[in-house]
């Protein structure tokens, strides 16, 4: 008896004296959501060495030593969310408003954002340095660099390409310049320097995001390679039965993008939108609804912004040049703002049927300089309110600002999900996103490269950039 009680002490001595494991960051009692599958893991412990998790485990038997411990008390823990389109840009008078954006988004618990072309490029590189060298507190940023557009394009830095040896050129000098992937617009590019382009873009391996010329079939784009669909002007076209007519005209120079806009709608089908949608699926391609977005400027006529709380925190340079669209609105003819209605309620139809077939979203606010009352931060939240209220699941939100953006962006294997070895950016929720969209806001804490940021942190970051 004395021998066993003699080995059972001295056994539990050596338990005693293993060193535990240490961690700079614990949580615990955590509900954490798996964004692929959609599952709840109850009552967990996360650990997070040098901004990756080492662990979760429901395992609270086991002792650590941490730097910082958090306790979740069952609140839930999701990946940090990603804006998948906004725009820094406005020129070199806009630089330090716009670098004065940045906290909003952190304020708001998004923790990455791709950028989808501007005029600022060097300053978001420098920007894209600072932070991940810590010297800066901003989201992780993917950045296109100028948008790629016929001559003369409407947006300022933008490329302009015209022969296939300056398409060659232009996909080159963003591959030399460091960009994350290229962006396409549709303001004066022709049909062939668009197909010539996602063709280089494809052959070199750099992914495409774009809006898509109406001089070009969906399928044309698709297979030359495009790989993210911004916004669903371009879907809504390959959906219509009188695809290849309204792109003959648009050739001819008999219709125009937004002239065509009643034909496309009038002309729809359900075997012709499968079709679209199977073809976006089986290519991979993705697509960003921008719902939100699609909202705001839909009723700038009925809607009075006037005691927007964002006002305050975005600088009176970059709301000047929200003037442009309100006055396009302000002016329009009734006809016009009927179509603007009618169109608005056909993407927003469109968003559950593009899910249905197998179709990857991507959530993207497209906040930015001259985009009216679409604030960094808040609007990535209202793009997943009207996700959902569009008729999306919302697991499939939560996956089109967290997982599926970091797929596009080929870096899934760091970030996007919550899993051992994998990136520890993080947001604790007060209340279950899979039960109600809004509570992504709803946000108590935020890890970020290691980093642990309270709500009171995150206030601070939003109160740090009001005006004076």
């Amino acid at each position: 008896m004395k021998t066993r009680t003699f080995f059972l002490l001295f056994a539990l001595t050596i338990i005693a004296c293993q060193p535990k494991e240490s961690v700079d960051i614990l949580i615990t009692h955590a509900e954490v959501i798996d964004v692929e599958t959609g599952e709840i893991w109850s009552d967990q412990m996360i650990g997070i060495n040098d901004g990756t998790i080492v662990f979760i485990s429901d395992d609270d038997a086991k002792d650590y030593n941490a730097k910082e411990t958090i306790e979740a008390d069952g609140n839930y823990v999701i990946p940090g969310l990603w804006d998948m389109h906004i725009h820094f840009r406005g020129g070199e008078e806009l630089v330090e408003e716009n670098k004065s954006l940045i906290p909003l988004f952190l304020a708001n618990g998004i923790t990455g954002v791709r950028e989808a072309g501007g005029d600022m490029t060097q300053k978001i590189f420098e920007w894209q340095d600072a932070i991940e060298a810590g010297t800066m507190k901003g989201p992780k940023i993917f950045t296109s660099g100028p948008k790629l557009d016929g001559p003369g394009g409407t947006w300022a830095g933008s490329i302009p390409v015209t022969t296939q040896e300056e398409a060659f050129e232009a996909v080159d000098s963003l591959i030399d310049l460091g960009s994350d992937f290229v962006k396409l617009y549709d303001s004066r590019i022709s049909r062939d320097a668009y197909i010539w382009i996602l063709e280089e873009a494809k052959r070199r391996g750099i992914k495409t995001s774009g809006h898509m010329p109406f001089s070009v079939l969906l399928n044309e784009a698709v297979e030359a390679g495009l790989g993210s669909v911004e916004h669903l002007y371009y879907v809504l076209k390959g959906t219509s039965t009188e695809e290849q007519e309204v792109t003959d005209d648009v050739i001819a120079g008999k219709a125009s993008f937004w002239g065509s806009m009643n034909r496309l709608m009038a002309t729809t089908t359900k075997e012709q939108e499968q079709a679209a949608f199977n073809l976006l699926r089986d290519n991979n391609t993705y697509v960003t609804p921008t719902l939100y977005i699609g909202n705001v400027l839909t009723y700038l006529k009925e809607v009075d912004h006037a005691n927007d709380q964002y006002l305050n925190y975005v600088g009176d340079g970059i709301i000047d040049t929200y003037q442009g669209r309100i006055r396009s609105a302000l002016n329009a003819n009734e006809e016009f703002t009927q179509m603007r209605i009618d169109l608005n309620n056909t993407f927003v139809n469109l968003v559950p049927k593009l899910h249905k077939a197998g179709v990857t979203l991507l959530a993207g606010s497209d906040c930015g300089a001259s985009n009216s009352y679409v604030y960094p931060g808040e609007s990535l939240h209202g793009e997943l309110k009207a996700l959902v209220d569009a008729g999306l699941p919302e697991i499939e939100a939560l996956k089109a600002a967290t997982i599926n953006g970091a797929k596009f962006l080929e870096v899934d294997s760091f970030y996007g999900s919550l899993k051992t070895g994998k990136s520890g950016d993080l947001l604790i929720l007060n209340d279950n996103p899979l039960e109600d969209i809004s509570n992504s806001k709803n946000i108590s804490g935020m890890v970020l490269q290691g980093k642990v940021y309270t709500k009171s942190d995150m206030d601070a970051m939003l109160e740090s950039v009001r005006k004076k």
